[in-house]
């Protein structure tokens, strides 16, 4: 069977576009938010979307608790918060922390915090029982919005554990996309930088979702 993933804010755009390709890919799914009435809704949505698969919504608490993979998409301003309300929850588990350390209004600035990456952060504070991977980051939720269309983007997958990292390229790969690890925990502030990047390239080019791209690398499904 596969593990039931658990989304954290997954009532917003890279939430939800990441629920849905997993949903689709025959995952059980946890919506969660600060309001459970919303995530409900959101999961009622996909799976009248899907016309088929498990997916429930609840609020961030209950969907953490319910998880065997966590993963984090909540705005950087509630990043911490949300950590210290379900830590307890994620004793034991993986988390995948998509967040990127934007803060307004210079979001197309790269302005990491003093623990060098908003991943590296949440592990500490976490602590060692939990397995903290960053990924996600650079991928548009434009992209997300339909489980056939093409990502043209890759997923920069960084942490600390290797058997964790490999378990988020899988996730990545079952999302339609294709996983790199991208080593230690501490690399993760290249992927969260990238994102004041790209949405500065977005802006100058009139773009909605530019994204990364490794090259030399072996072809599909070789990568883990």
């Amino acid at each position: 069977m596969k593990p039931t993933i658990a989304v954290l804010g997954g009532t917003g755009q890279e939430g939800g576009g990441l629920a849905l390709r997993w949903a689709h890919a025959g995952y059980p799914v946890v919506i969660g938010s600060r309001e459970a009435g919303r995530a409900a809704a959101k999961a009622a949505e996909i799976a009248g979307r899907l016309g088929r698969g498990v997916v429930e919504g609840g609020d961030n608490r209950r969907a953490a608790e319910r998880g065997d993979i966590v993963v984090l998409t909540v705005p950087y301003a509630a990043h911490r918060a949300t950590l210290e309300a379900v830590k307890d929850a994620l004793a034991g588990k993986l988390l995948v922390d998509v967040t990127v350390p934007l803060v307004p209004p210079q979001v197309a600035r790269v302005q990491l915090p003093p623990e060098g990456s908003a991943a590296v952060a949440a592990q500490r504070l976490l602590g060692p029982t939990v397995k903290v991977v960053s990924a996600f980051q650079n991928v548009s939720a434009h992209l997300l919005e339909s489980v056939t269309a093409p990502v043209d983007c890759d997923v920069l997958v960084c942490g600390d554990d290797k058997e964790a990292r490999a378990a988020v390229v899988a996730l990545a790969e079952a999302a339609g996309m294709r996983g790199i690890h991208g080593g230690a925990l501490a690399n993760s502030a290249a992927a969260e930088a990238l994102t004041s990047v790209l949405i500065f390239i977005n802006r100058r080019y009139g773009l909605k979702h530019s994204g990364i791209r490794f090259t030399g690398l072996p072809e599909d499904g070789e990568t883990r």
